[in-house]
């Protein structure tokens, strides 16, 4: 069969009936899925401000995505069409947290398999991917980072703010002296959730005052 011919059976193939079921049956399952990411996305998201659009362009996306792959394994006459289309868009929106690009590409991979009828795959790397998060937000939960600005006067009381700090996992982060003042902030990571440190630390002469940031690590810009 040459170039043509095949060119011209796509074009014929076109206007031929679309097996509906099918199309029905794969559009639910991306819908499904991406219900699923959904409430994965919601349940352990970790930033600042939870974007309830964000997490529902989830779900269209994944189901966006499943409608593009069925309507270019048609034939290639539309699936050429389809390519061209989608060159001229261009997404400008900044994501903010690394991760969200991690749920975005699960998604459109996700509408991807469903559109392809893998059906098996993409709840397989849904277990996969659940799994994964899970594992990873229950280690970063057994500790808390905290960035504790600590306002004393003195060099002898920075001394034993050092010593009352021995017992826990930090690093200074910066230290800004002005004549007998001295601002010091401490980036402790502790994993005792009544944060003793900190009445030990209220506990040496010359301290001031003590300001506790809770921290995750990340800065979104």
């Amino acid at each position: 069969m040459s170039t043509k011919d095949f060119i011209k059976k796509s074009v014929l193939n076109a206007f031929t009936q679309y097996d509906a079921p099918k199309l029905a049956v794969a559009l639910l399952a991306a819908l499904a899925l991406g219900i699923l990411i959904y409430l994965v996305y919601r349940k352990f998201y970790t930033g600042v401000v939870y974007s309830r659009s964000f997490a529902v362009t989830l779900v269209g996306m994944c189901v966006l995505t499943c409608m593009v792959t069925l309507a270019i394994s048609t034939n290639v006459v539309i699936s050429l069409g389809m390519v061209g289309a989608l060159s001229i868009v261009r997404f400008r929106t900044a994501v903010k947290d690394p991760l969200d690009l991690l749920y975005l590409f699960w998604s459109i991979t996700t509408g991807i398999t469903a559109g392809a009828g893998m059906y098996a795959l993409g709840l397989v790397t849904a277990a996969v991917m659940i799994v994964m998060i899970y594992l990873f937000s229950h280690w970063q939960a057994k500790g808390r980072v905290y960035i504790a600005v600590i306002h004393y006067v003195g060099t002898e009381a920075g001394d034993d703010i050092v010593r009352a700090l021995r017992r826990i996992k930090y690093a200074v982060k910066s230290k800004t002296m002005r004549g007998e003042n001295t601002e010091m902030a401490v980036e402790v990571f502790c994993k005792d959730p009544n944060m003793e440190f900190a009445d030990r630390i209220r506990a040496v002469k010359g301290v001031q005052d003590v300001t506790l940031i809770q921290y995750n690590g990340e800065y979104h810009g």
